[in-house]
């Protein structure tokens, strides 16, 4: 089991749409925990390992750019 901090970071410039966790929610690798829109297309951005949420740094609504850091899970 890896241990430390992870970050949830943009994969692409774009808009949130949902954001499926907060802050202090325990989350298992994979699981969706915000839902970014870009191009039309909606894409699901999972946990890269399972933890629990200590940063939030988006809504929805927000325009993120292309590696900004949304998350963090530790």
């Amino acid at each position: 089991k890896l241990g430390g901090k992870r970050e949830l970071r943009a994969s692409m410039p774009g808009i949130v749409v949902d954001v499926q966790v907060a802050v202090g929610d325990q989350v298992e690798e994979g699981q969706t925990m915000i839902v970014l829109e870009a191009m039309k297309m909606q894409n699901p951005l999972g946990a890269e390992g399972s933890g629990k949420v200590t940063k939030l740094l988006v809504e929805a609504g927000e325009t993120v750019a292309a590696g900004a850091l949304l998350a963090e899970i530790e």
